[in-house]
């Protein structure tokens, strides 16, 4: 059984109850936890410990869900700070590398499926296409393709 990086978003969808991505988010970690191992990185459980109020709180919750950690490698760390690079060639206006490079990059490198192309799309947001092995930035109207190739 292969794994699946999940997104942060996703998580929270489910942990608060989102009134409108809860259900969705729900049945696709369902559907994905049958096929493949649910993962997180670091960048992850970061961005998720924002909506706990204690590590050990964060940690059993992970335990619960039979969340899989693990740790951003080197290959990925490289990219992201490549993916970043070319964004800003691109005209992004972001000054600091920020998580979703961190977390598409974790992606690219470790070969994922995307976990939630729908959620990043709608928010505008950076994140792995498997499709044609390129990382996407989406903001507004315009698409920055990041090719691995090109980085």
């Amino acid at each position: 059984m292969g794994q699946i990086l999940l997104d942060t978003n996703v998580l929270i969808d489910v942990l608060t109850n989102d009134p409108q991505w809860a259900d969705w988010s729900i049945a696709q970690l369902r559907a994905q936890s049958k096929v493949h191992g649910l993962a997180i990185n670091p960048i992850i459980y970061s961005e998720l410990s924002l909506t706990f109020s204690t590590v050990e709180t964060l940690d059993q919750t992970i335990s619960d869900l039979d969340l899989i950690m693990l740790e951003l490698p080197r290959p990925a760390l490289f990219l992201a700070g490549k993916a970043f690079l070319r964004y800003r060639k691109l005209g992004g206006t972001k000054t600091d590398l920020f998580g979703d490079f961190f977390i598409g990059a974790h992606a690219a490198v470790g070969d994922f499926p995307p976990s939630d192309a729908r959620y990043k799309a709608i928010r505008g947001l950076f994140f792995w296409r498997a499709v044609d092995c390129s990382l996407i930035w989406l903001g507004g109207e315009q698409q920055f393709p990041v090719s691995l190739g090109a980085v």
